[in-house]
């Protein structure tokens, strides 16, 4: 069994589009009509044939109210890994993206935590 799809829900499609091919980096994979909204996946530069990040619309009450407590609660919605987290910081803070948390060591890792603007908060680790 592997994990080939992972959700993130989002605020509003085309802006975690934007800010998730534009700002971050990854790649649309997937971008088709589902219904009144889209199925948009995403995968890395590094890893095309990898695990897929789902833009799932937040529409649901239920999903809409985990987002909020979770975001407000200061909890990551997902975690991505990074080779240098320094580099990714610095390279992240200069298109704007605001940070809630700077890297931080924590023994045989580090992590940030960032904001992505769609409703979650996003958390970046170098391992």
């Amino acid at each position: 069994m592997n994990i080939i799809v992972t959700s993130l829900f989002v605020e509003d499609q085309e802006k975690a589009l934007a800010f998730y091919t534009e700002t971050l980096g990854f790649i649309k994979k997937e971008d088709v009509p589902a219904g009144e909204y889209r199925w948009i996946t995403l995968v890395s530069p590094n890893a095309q044939d990898g695990t897929e990040l789902l833009l799932e619309p937040n529409v649901h009450p239920a999903a809409k109210e985990y987002q909020k407590k979770i975001f407000s609660d200061g909890i990551p919605a997902t975690m991505f890994g990074v080779e240098d987290i320094d580099k990714e910081y610095n390279r992240l803070v200069e298109k704007g993206v605001r940070f809630t948390m700077k890297p931080t060591n924590m023994g045989h890792f580090s992590i940030a935590v960032f904001d992505d603007t769609c409703g979650n908060l996003i958390q970046i680790i170098q391992k």
